[in-house]
């Protein structure tokens, strides 16, 4: 029973608070002009966001296979 509900409560978090501001995006600014490259913003920010983690991922592996410190068993 418990269980449920604390389902039902993250079910009722994502869709009645945090997509909020998809919806707006969706029904108001999406029909405008540049309507396709604001609604992706988001899309773009995490685009962004990616590559910068994965430059940095490899900087480290980079560093690591430089100091002999990586572990290759």
């Amino acid at each position: 029973m418990i269980a449920g509900n604390i389902f039902r409560w993250i079910g009722s978090l994502f869709t009645d608070l945090l997509f909020l501001p998809f919806n707006w995006l969706r029904t108001s600014v999406a029909t405008q002009d540049f309507g396709w490259w604001i609604s992706n913003a988001v899309n773009w920010f995490f685009l962004i966001v990616l590559l910068f983690l994965f430059r940095y991922w490899m900087n480290e592996s980079r560093r690591f296979v430089k100091e002999g410190t990586e572990d290759r068993s």
